[in-house]
């Protein structure tokens, strides 16, 4: 039984989170909010979720190391310098950070960096997802994890590859690009979808969320899975065994 400490404890995947760590057999160590005490609850705790806010990351990743405890990050809108914070605390702690703990939408990614690196870019690559109205960033970090398998299969880069925000008269698209299209509305949890659009042919490979759970017992699985693991960088990839 491993004791896992939430960040982000308050918010709709912080209680889910806390019904996952309680339904895989473990035991919530506590969990903070902003303005909290992290390092408190790094310290009696044997792995950290953090679900909560891209301002909070630093602060997070010092607690952990304090500690000498992995933590997992899901929280999505990171930036640059976020990962080279990760990249920093990984020196000293396993740290496993990803857009997406569902280990279906982390198959998926899979699928789409085995598809992509079969198919030429005469294929188009598109990736469309939707989620629920109040959600703050796009594309969402599950697609932004989706276009890096792609770009990955095809080894190229997805910064220099990709096509989103289309409006007006925007020209044909670029061979070998990588688009997004991101949707908001109602209380979808999420959904992707990645095209490859040939010629009179298309795969298009897929994933429903139907409930947030999925993403809390992913997370939860992987943070149990890192406890023990010398520090560095994980990926869900690890936790599947892909």
């Amino acid at each position: 039984m491993a004791r896992i400490g939430i960040i982000g404890s308050e918010g709709r995947m912080g209680h889910a989170l806390a019904r996952a760590i309680e339904g895989a057999g473990h035991e919530v160590a506590g969990g903070v909010d902003k303005g909290g005490d992290v390092a408190r609850l790094a310290d009696k705790s044997d792995a950290l979720v953090d679900f909560s806010a891209p301002a909070a990351l630093e602060a997070n990743l010092h607690a952990a190391i304090g500690a000498g405890i992995p933590i997992l990050i899901g929280t999505t809108g990171l930036e640059e310098r976020h990962f080279r914070a990760i990249d920093d605390a990984a020196r000293c702690v396993p740290i496993l950070q990803t857009g997406n703990t569902s280990l279906g939408v982390n198959l998926l990614s899979h699928l789409v960096r085995e598809a992509a690196s079969k198919l030429g870019d005469d294929w188009d690559i598109e990736i469309v997802e939707m989620h629920h109205r109040m959600k703050v960033d796009a594309p969402s970090g599950t697609a932004k994890l989706l276009g890096e398998a792609a770009a990955e299969g095809r080894g190229i880069d997805l910064a220099d590859n990709s096509e989103s925000g289309r409006d007006g008269h925007t020209g044909a698209r670029a061979r070998g690009a990588i688009g997004f299209a991101a949707l908001r509305g109602g209380t979808v949890a999420g959904e992707h979808s990645v095209i490859f659009a040939g010629e009179e042919e298309r795969i298009t490979l897929a994933h429903s969320a139907e409930n947030r759970m999925i993403f809390a017992r992913g997370a939860i699985t992987a943070a149990a899975w890192l406890i023990g693991k010398p520090g560095g960088r994980y990926a869900m990839a690890d936790v599947l065994g892909l």
